[in-house]
């Protein structure tokens, strides 16, 4: 099921770097970071919430050859953000379900500590810290 009017249903097909059949990924056309990726469902649907559980198991298995995939190709990649915006108040802009995958390298922003917690300013910080930051506990 398609919609004429989805960025992702008309434009993006000759743009696919991994394909399964409920789901595919591409690169993000506007990245945060070098290789941001996106994965997304086949099917039309609004939001992660209207995916099927076998959409859902199909982007998950995107997402984790993805991973690799960039860990290859980029050695100084240290970690990675996984988002989903649903809904316009939480930022999504494309009505088409779709799911970030953003590399994460060492310095790439002066305090990475929090990540997705400060998507609403000032919300993010805690009274006290329930971990000490320091180096990832194994490697990617």
């Amino acid at each position: 099921m398609e919609s004429a009017d989805c960025h992702f249903c008309a434009s993006i097909s000759n743009q696919v770097i991994l394909s399964k059949a409920l789901a595919f990924a591409t690169r993000d056309a506007f990245p945060v970071t070098p290789l941001h990726s996106l994965v997304i469902p086949h099917r039309h649907v609004r939001d992660f919430f209207r995916l099927t559980p076998k959409e859902r198991e199909a982007c998950s298995e995107l997402i984790h050859q993805l991973r690799g995939d960039i860990l290859k190709e980029d050695p100084e990649v240290e970690g990675f953000n996984i988002g989903v915006n649903a809904s316009q108040v939480a930022g999504q802009t494309i009505f088409h379900s779709h799911i970030h995958l953003i590399p994460r390298r060492s310095g790439d922003v002066q305090n990475p500590r929090r990540g997705v917690r400060l998507v609403i300013a000032g919300k993010g910080h805690h009274v006290q810290d329930v971990c000490p930051l320091g180096k990832n506990p194994e490697p990617l």
